[in-house]
């Protein structure tokens, strides 16, 4: 039998919008920390989509969690805000540098109250440097990243990546900074300041194109569909679609060409060794996609990968969806929704064999303020009384 998930018994107070913030929490909520959303009273729903129903930009990143509606910029509501935040675990926001501290919510402001207190902040920038204070959006911060230079084609030009990736990824070594942050506090008793930024989000992940410049200088361009450092290995065109083939090693290399029934590429001095293939990458595409024009794409994806060549279809997110192996690993979930009828989100990437997460459906909003706050020790009988002068919801 499973125990209780990872993060049970952790309480998160969430004071974030947008995607990185509610992203962070969405993953701390689905493996079992009590996130407490604080939404504003004046506004139901979600950040981006009306405010009468849910949207799926709300959707998609508040589910996990309890809706809490406070309005805390009045003195009653700030004071049960702090009630919350006394007794939780961990603080999240992503506000501008400085809003925080400006509001009296800031860890240097929180930890005497609560010296276990963990403080998240994400921004676009981070909290020091000349652009500190600058909005920060993906798109600009995949701009700034040296992400989009790397990304696209040399006709395309710089290409942002089709999701929000800055956002997301902040979003992910947000909540690992917790985590973090969370087992330090096993060993000293005390708290910290977690922060990261949409930027160094994306600069800590270039890997081998920030590799390349470090050896040689210079500065990577975009590779397109092709992987920069290896060839075959990108995408290729069959009879009827074009599909993924990533031969990358010597090994492959040699299997490759004899499935494909061009063993002769094998011994071509422009093709020996790596390097020389992905300098005549162009060359020797054209001669893999005259091969593979005799026979569907699914019939070179089976035969490449029972040869141990990786090889895959590029499917569109609905055929993503309806795939075979996206339902054997449980990443589409269908929950019963009170005013959608049926919920649809994504499963959990990370599987725990004797711990896992559990994902629930994103809250109505307010729905859960009452029953929060009177577990944090507000008389029942005084809540009319803060409804009435709008301060909950």
């Amino acid at each position: 039998m499973a125990e209780q998930p990872p993060l049970d018994g952790i309480k998160v107070v969430d004071l974030t919008r947008y995607l990185a913030g509610p992203f962070c929490t969405q993953i701390l909520g689905d493996y079992g920390a009590e996130v407490l959303k604080i939404e504003p009273v004046e506004n139901a729903r979600g950040e981006l989509g009306d405010s009468d129903k849910d949207s799926y930009f709300f959707l998609s990143t508040n589910r996990s969690k309890k809706s809490v509606c406070i309005d805390f910029k009045k003195p009653a509501g700030g004071e049960l805000l702090m009630r919350l935040i006394d007794g939780a675990d961990v603080l999240v926001d992503n506000f501008r540098p400085g809003v925080m501290a400006a509001i009296g919510l800031d860890y240097d402001t929180l930890a005497p109250r609560n010296p276990r207190i963990i403080t998240c902040s994400i921004s676009g920038f981070g909290s020091t440097g000349p652009l500190r204070d600058f909005p920060g959006f993906d798109q600009i911060a995949q701009g700034m990243s040296g992400l989009m230079s790397v990304t696209g084609t040399a006709e395309s030009g710089p290409t942002r990546v089709g999701i929000a990736i800055c956002d997301l990824l902040g979003g992910i070594f947000s909540a690992q900074g917790i985590l973090l942050a969370l087992e330090a506090r096993h060993r000293t008793g005390r708290g910290q300041p977690v922060e990261t930024s949409l930027l160094e989000s994306i600069v800590s992940i270039l890997t081998w194109s920030a590799g390349i410049y470090f050896d040689t200088g210079k500065t990577p361009g975009p590779a397109g569909n092709n992987h920069p450092l290896s060839s075959p290995h990108g995408v290729f065109k069959a009879s009827d679609r074009s599909f993924n083939i990533a031969c990358g090693n010597e090994p492959m290399w040699k299997k490759f060409v004899v499935v494909i029934g061009r063993p002769e590429l094998g011994a071509d001095e422009r093709f020996k060794g790596t390097g020389r293939r992905v300098k005549n990458r162009d060359a020797l595409t054209a001669e893999i996609n005259r091969a593979l024009v005799a026979h569907p794409a699914e019939h070179w994806i089976d035969l490449l990968n029972r040869e141990g060549i990786p090889s895959g279809p590029i499917l569109t997110i609905e055929e993503m969806f309806k795939h075979p192996q996206t339902a054997a690993r449980e990443m589409l979930l269908r929950l019963p929704h009170p005013q959608l009828g049926e919920y649809l989100t994504t499963g959990l990437a990370a599987k725990l064999g004797a711990t896992p997460g559990k994902i629930t459906r994103p809250p109505i909003l307010g729905e859960h303020t009452d029953e929060v706050l009177i577990a944090h020790g507000v008389p029942a009988a005084d809540l009319k009384r803060l409804r009435e002068d709008k301060v909950i919801a």
